[in-house]
C-alpha cells in the first residue's frame, strides 16, 4: 500500500472532479516596472505534477513568485487557491501561505537553531498551539522525508541533500494542496537531486500539486509531468512536443 505522505482522506485514484488549483488568464508578470512575461494562461489541477523550465532569466522565478504574492498580479486574472491574485490585499498574503508550501534552492533555514526548532518555528507563526500537536506533526515529516534522527542536528550539520529534504518537510508541515519548488535540486550533485525530485512525486501521488522549476531536463524523463517553458517572454505547454522529441529520438 502507497504511504500516505500527507495524511490525505480521500485514497488517491477515486472518481471525484479535480479542484481547479490555479488559474491564469491573460496575465502580464512584471518584475519592477519591466514586462517579464506576456499573456499567461496557466491552469493547474488538483494532484498534477507541473514542471517549468527555461534558460536563466526567462522569468521561472517571477512567474512563481506571483503564484505566492511575492510579485503582485496588476493585469489579467489570477486565482491561486480560492484567492483573487489581482485583488488580493497584503495583509490577507499570510492566509494564502498558510495554505500552501515553498521550497527554495537555498533552502532559507533558519540557522541559529536546529531543525526541530525550525519547524517548531513555522507551525507556531501558521497558529499552531498544542505542544502534543507540534511534536507530532513534526515527527510526521522528519519520518515521512527520511529524516526522522536528524531533529537535533543543527543546518550547519546537514549535507546540501539533508537540508532540502528538511526545507521539504516545512513546506509539507500545513499539509498545502499545492507546492512550488524554486530549483530545489540546483545545488545537489545528480543523484542527490533525483531522491528529491522523487520524493517531491511521491508527496504529489499522495495529494498535493507541484510545481518544480528546474533546468535539469533529465528529470522530466525520469519522472514525468506537464511541461511549461519560458522563452520570449512567454510561457506556454511543451509537455507533448517534448513528449513527440523524445519518440523522434527513439525512432
Amino acid at each position: 500500500m502507497q504511504q500516505n505522505w500527507l495524511n490525505v482522506t480521500t485514497p488517491i485514484g477515486t472518481n471525484i472532479e479535480r479542484m481547479k488549483l490555479i488559474d491564469y488568464k491573460h496575465v502580464n508578470v512584471y518584475q519592477d516596472a519591466q514586462l517579464v512575461l506576456q499573456d499567461v494562461n496557466f491552469q493547474v489541477d488538483e494532484g498534477e505534477f507541473v514542471y517549468v523550465i527555461g534558460k536563466v532569466g526567462t522569468g521561472k522565478s517571477s512567474f512563481l513568485k506571483t503564484l505566492y504574492g511575492e510579485i503582485p498580479v496588476k493585469e489579467g486574472e489570477a486565482t491561486v487557491l480560492g484567492y483573487d491574485m489581482v485583488e488580493l490585499r497584503r495583509r490577507h498574503l499570510p492566509d494564502l501561505r498558510k495554505k500552501l508550501g515553498v521550497i527554495f534552492q537555498d533552502f532559507q533555514l533558519l540557522t541559529d537553531r536546529n531543525v526541530e526548532a525550525n519547524l517548531r518555528f513555522v507551525l507556531k507563526a501558521t497558529g499552531w498551539k498544542d505542544k502534543v500537536e507540534i511534536d507530532q506533526r513534526i515527527n510526521d515529516v522528519l519520518n515521512l522525508v527520511g529524516m526522522a534522527t536528524k531533529g537535533y542536528k543543527m543546518p550547519s550539520e546537514l549535507s546540501g541533500g539533508e537540508q532540502q529534504r528538511i526545507v521539504i518537510a516545512r513546506a509539507i508541515l500545513n499539509r498545502p494542496k499545492l507546492i512550488l519548488a524554486d530549483e530545489p535540486t540546483g545545488n545537489l550533485d545528480a543523484e542527490t537531486g533525483r531522491q528529491i525530485t522523487e520524493l517531491l512525486q511521491q508527496i504529489c501521488k499522495s495529494g498535493s500539486t507541484v510545481i518544480m522549476i528546474t533546468h535539469n531536463l533529465h528529470l522530466l524523463e525520469q519522472f514525468p509531468g506537464r511541461q511549461f517553458k519560458c522563452e520570449n517572454h512567454c510561457l506556454v505547454e511543451v509537455t507533448q512536443k517534448r513528449e513527440e522529441d523524445s519518440t523522434e529520438e527513439l525512432d
